[in-house]
């Protein structure tokens, strides 16, 4: 049968080539850790780290190599930025279309004190812009929000309200999940004061490693989330002050940033080819699926082609959308993810909620070729008798 992969909103695949040999590499020949050994390997390994975040840095025009912050990915870079800024009596500005990465931290924040105002987005997926200015202007602590949706692939004006948040002395976070690698950022002139990502898709590297990009401000006022060991100031029982040491307490997944140096190494020769292509296949694929469009099938998110990433979320308004994830899967080798996609109040924003929608996902290694097919599939399973 043949397999059409189309779950890249959760995580990329393949991965960028050289992935896999540069982790295995580390594992097999390097071994070691990094400011904690007096020895070569060690500090070729130590190069190697700071190699990635200067990439890390260029890509997405960061205040300094040192300010990038390796995680485990979106989530904890997240929880770092939210737990770590946010004190009780706060009041922070977010959206109704954000993922549960952003909305759980925030609700175990509300029970300490913190006041959550959720900013209110079209059936399309977009902000309201006008409520937005409303709601900054009455101050707030800071501003999180995701700059594309993973339920309907709508890209929101990151630009737009990185303005405004810098009009109004708002710090500015943002959920980079979906676009970082795949869709140009750019912080300074968007003025993002952080940026959380993972390396496991726009980026095209491993799972378990992502990072945390931010300014020099902002991480002044941030209390670090984990404490303990750094390799640095060793003498000291306090956490080291300045960055990256502040925020990486513990030994870094070095296998996982050495794919990720590899992956970014790919994007650095591809990612503008990559990206073009993924754009391509990503409107290809919305296009198709529109042209079924109809009272027993719907396809969300914003209309605008300019505002989209390659996630296309459809309901099946005549049938169950777990029965046609598992037989487009089952039937026709397409995966896809149905469901809330952890994102329970952007399904309710959109209209989607309870039953959630079937999400495809392209990726840059996407065919044409495939869209059409998936196109095919979802049509007899429409027509079917």
């Amino acid at each position: 049968m043949r397999r059409v992969y189309l779950d890249n909103g959760a995580t990329s695949y393949p991965k960028a080539p050289g992935v896999g040999e540069a982790m295995c590499h580390f594992i097999t020949d390097v071994g070691c850790n990094i400011g904690r050994g007096g020895y070569q390997a060690a500090y070729d390994a130590a190069a190697l780290v700071l190699e990635t975040r200067e990439q890390l840095n260029t890509l997405l025009h960061g205040p300094g190599s040192r300010n990038v912050i390796f995680t485990a990915g979106a989530t904890a870079s997240l929880n770092l930025l939210l737990k770590g800024l946010l004190r009780p009596g706060d009041r922070v500005l977010t959206t109704t279309m954000e993922h549960n990465a952003v909305l759980r931290p925030l609700t175990q924040l509300q029970k300490t004190g913190v006041e959550v105002v959720f900013l209110p987005c079209g059936a399309d997926g977009a902000l309201d812009l006008e409520e937005c200015q409303a709601r900054l202007s009455q101050g707030a602590a800071a501003l999180v929000m995701s700059h594309a949706s993973n339920v309907c692939g709508t890209i929101q004006p990151i630009g737009a309200v990185g303005t405004l948040c810098r009009r109004y002395g708002v710090p500015f976070l943002v959920d980079g999940a979906q676009t970082v690698g795949m869709v140009p950022v750019d912080m300074a002139d968007m003025h993002i004061d952080a940026l959380a990502f993972p390396g496991h898709k726009g980026l095209l590297g491993p799972q378990g490693i992502g990072g945390l990009i931010l300014t020099g401000a902002l991480a002044r006022r941030i209390e670090p989330l984990l404490a303990g060991g750094t390799g640095s100031v060793s003498q000291s029982l306090e956490m080291p002050d300045f960055l990256p040491d502040k925020l990486e307490a513990g030994t870094l997944n070095l296998p996982g940033i050495y794919g990720l140096h590899a992956a970014l190494s790919y994007l650095e020769r591809e990612g503008a080819t990559l990206r073009v292509h993924a754009r391509k296949v990503g409107l290809h694929l919305w296009a198709r699926l529109k042209e079924l469009e109809y009272d027993g099938f719907r396809v969300t998110g914003t209309d605008d082609l300019s505002r989209r990433t390659g996630v296309v979320s459809v309901d099946f308004l005549k049938g169950d959308n777990g029965e046609m994830a598992f037989r487009l899967e089952q039937e026709y080798g397409i995966a896809t993810r149905c469901g809330l996609h952890c994102a329970p109040t952007a399904h309710q924003t959109i209209g989607t909620y309870p039953q959630g929608t079937v999400r495809f996902s392209t990726g840059p290694f996407t065919t044409f070729e495939d869209m059409d097919y998936v196109q095919d599939a979802v049509w007899r399973l429409l027509t079917e008798r």
